[in-house]
């Protein structure tokens, strides 16, 4: 698998796969898997050449960190790149009172507590390397500071002031003792990622689902400010929870919920533009990305062998440079939208 390279502070340099590996479905997201099945899936992903694995204690409230646990022992550290994330804090709690009913399936009976402050980062990365099993990870974003999960923009503010007052500092400690590489945040709106931009010194923000096929909102602001900054992109959620694997077929997911009517529409149009040239819409979703020099790695989701195959199969197929061109003609793609080379 193609790699790319991302140096913003000297001498803390990441090489990324194109593709990583998201281990949110290991968390037993919307179903749940057996550990063997989980360890297939990574043992799946490396043999695609995949060397980026990003997890989160969210993430089955740690199942997800801690089956990496087994696929990453005896692995060298060096040969892999890993990250996690910072923000939460676990609880135990009886089972009723779990975070992720109805999200996350047979997972530790844990409740999520919101904690960026200097102290909660410190905690977080301690225990995230003991369910890990490792010494070190790469990288830690800020997890989830974004409208969705706190649910208004006054609680949002007061998160992002608590992260610039408090944690931001055990950050930047980290990074200077070289404990980790880089710090950024992973967040689905990309608006606090420019907040957060425009306020410290961060290497990259995982922005899941923002700059997709179908979504480039972010061009106007936000990513030509990471562009000024050397700030590098690795992009989660390149399908939008789905619907630009699926297709706009009935219940199809965009945003961890049933599409609305007009992103039905607009993806069918996206698809018949797809389909003129002999394209299948799930693989210029998977590639579009990639053609943006900013973008580090891009990490779908793959609950299954099958799945993680079908990733890495997709970035070898040939998609005409005249479908970009077409979708731009038809207003359904940014016009400052990078279509030229990838680097592949």
């Amino acid at each position: 698998m193609k790699t790319r390279h991302f140096e913003r502070l000297a001498g803390r340099g990441i090489t990324f796969t194109e593709l990583g590996f998201g281990t949110a479905p290991l968390g037993n997201l919307y179903r749940a898997i057996s550990d063997e099945g989980a360890q297939a899936a990574l043992e799946g992903a490396s043999e695609t050449g995949c060397r980026y694995f990003d997890t989160a204690p969210l993430y089955g409230l740690g199942l997800a960190e801690t089956r990496l646990n087994r696929f990453l022992r005896g692995r060298k550290r060096d040969d892999y790149v890993l990250s996690t994330k910072v923000g939460r804090l676990l609880r135990a709690c009886p089972p009723e009172e779990r975070t992720g009913i109805g999200k996350f399936f047979d997972t530790p009976s844990r409740r999520e507590v919101y904690d960026y402050t200097y102290d909660g980062v410190m905690r977080s990365v301690e225990f995230s390397l003991e369910r890990l099993g490792v010494d070190r990870v790469d990288i830690l974003y800020a997890h989830d500071l974004d409208v969705f999960n706190h649910g208004s923009e006054e609680a949002l503010k007061a998160k992002l002031e608590e992260l610039m007052r408090s944690g931001y500092y055990a950050l930047l400690s980290l990074r200077d003792q070289g404990v980790i590489k880089a710090f950024g945040a992973g967040v689905n709106e990309w608006q606090p990622c420019q907040w957060l931009a425009e306020h410290g010194d961060f290497d990259l923000f995982l922005l899941a689902g923002r700059y997709t096929l179908l979504e480039q909102e972010a061009l106007d602001s936000f990513l030509p400010l990471c562009e000024k900054r050397g700030i590098g992109i690795v992009l989660g959620g390149p399908y939008n929870s789905g619907i630009l694997a699926t297709g706009p077929k009935p219940g199809a997911f965009y945003n961890y919920s049933e599409a609305p009517k007009e992103i039905l529409e607009k993806v069918g149009r996206i698809e018949a533009v797809c389909g003129r040239h002999g394209v299948k819409l799930i693989e210029a979703a998977l590639q579009f990305p990639l053609l943006s020099p900013l973008v580090c790695s891009v990490i779908p989701g793959g609950q299954s062998v099958d799945q993680v195959k079908a990733n890495r199969a997709i970035l070898d197929t040939d998609i005409p440079a005249e479908l970009w061109s077409d979708l731009k003609a038809e207003g359904l793609m940014h016009p400052a939208a990078p279509t030229g080379s990838s680097g592949r």
